[in-house]
């Protein structure tokens, strides 16, 4: 029986949140995003951002925190996940999982936009984030976050347009669970 898992991963501005929550919108399912269940930690422990990921190069309970409530919400099933690692952490449970990427002018140009930021702070933020996450995941996972291939489908999320990738991963899905009927 399937579990109605759609794990949607992708680098920073590549448009995971904006797709996952539409998608979960358009299919019924739960949204659970790995980014907020992040900045829960972050808040909970009184420290921004930036703070928590150079943290956690020291302290592989933070990342172990994010990706173990991921794990559990895939085995719930009825979801779709989001985060940097959502493709890894639902693994067999997933029925679709997808990962975005954009040119990194145009996540950086969506960041700055999102949260406020020249272009610049943005650039800044971003490549500190990326580095501090593929040095994190290779350590404590022998993982590359950039090394797709365990996915279904690869979208270039700045050739189309949010609600487009949604009917694409929507078709997929379908399709996937007419195999598994």
């Amino acid at each position: 029986m399937t579990k109605h898992v759609v794990a949607i991963s992708g680098k920073a501005g590549s448009g995971k949140t904006t797709v996952a929550k539409e998608l979960a919108r358009k299919l019924n399912l739960r949204y659970v995003s790995a980014g907020l269940f992040f900045r829960k930690l972050c808040k909970e422990r009184g420290v921004d951002f930036q703070f928590l990921h150079k943290e956690a190069e020291n302290d592989p309970s933070i990342d172990k925190k994010v990706d173990d409530m991921l794990r559990k919400e895939a085995e719930k099933g009825n979801v779709v996940l989001e985060g940097r690692l959502a493709c890894w952490m639902a693994a067999e449970n997933a029925t679709v999982k997808v990962y975005l990427f954009a040119s990194e002018k145009e996540r950086v140009k969506r960041i700055a936009e999102r949260d406020n930021l020249s272009y610049e702070e943005a650039l800044k933020q971003i490549l500190k984030r990326e580095e501090s996450n593929k040095r994190r995941y290779l350590k404590y996972y022998s993982l590359d976050p950039d090394e797709a291939s365990i996915c279904d489908i690869l979208i270039n999320s700045s050739k189309w347009k949010p609600h487009q990738i949604v009917e694409i991963i929507k078709k997929a899905y379908f399709l996937r669970e007419k195999e598994v009927e």
